[in-house]
């Protein structure tokens, strides 16, 4: 009896610690305890239908229907001064006023010509060009 008593008194000021000892070991065994399992990536939803791709191929029966003699720019609808012209807001610009400036209304022409001048003063200050 005195050693039941004895017993229940270690385990009430030691806790369990005292009878049953601890699981984790106090040395290392070069092995982490737990391993780290990468997966790959999620695969991301993909829109099949955007501008780009269902647009993709449109002009290819050009060169059949045409004898390859039309291209697609030809076919582009849209002011004179820009059909199958690239280049920067200036440039179209300028293109614009030399193609139809002098049959524009003259709040319109008058503008364009700021907008020219807006845009060389721009220009010339900043981007990739200095």
């Amino acid at each position: 009896m005195a050693a039941a008593l004895l017993l229940s008194a270690a385990r009430g000021l030691l806790g369990r610690s005292f009878l049953a000892p601890d699981v984790s070991r106090p040395f290392s065994t070069g092995i982490p305890n737990q391993f780290r399992v990468r997966e790959p990536p999620r695969p991301k939803p993909v829109d099949r239908w955007t501008e780009k791709r269902a647009l993709f191929g449109v002009y290819d029966n050009i060169g059949i229907l045409a004898d390859f003699k039309a291209h697609p720019k030809d076919l582009i609808l849209g002011p004179k001064w820009l059909r199958g012209w690239r280049g920067n807001e200036l440039q179209r610009c300028i293109r614009k006023k030399k193609m139809v400036g002098d049959r524009m209304f003259l709040e319109d022409y008058h503008n364009l010509n700021k907008r020219i001048r807006y845009l060389y003063r721009r220009y010339n200050r900043t981007g990739k060009h200095r």
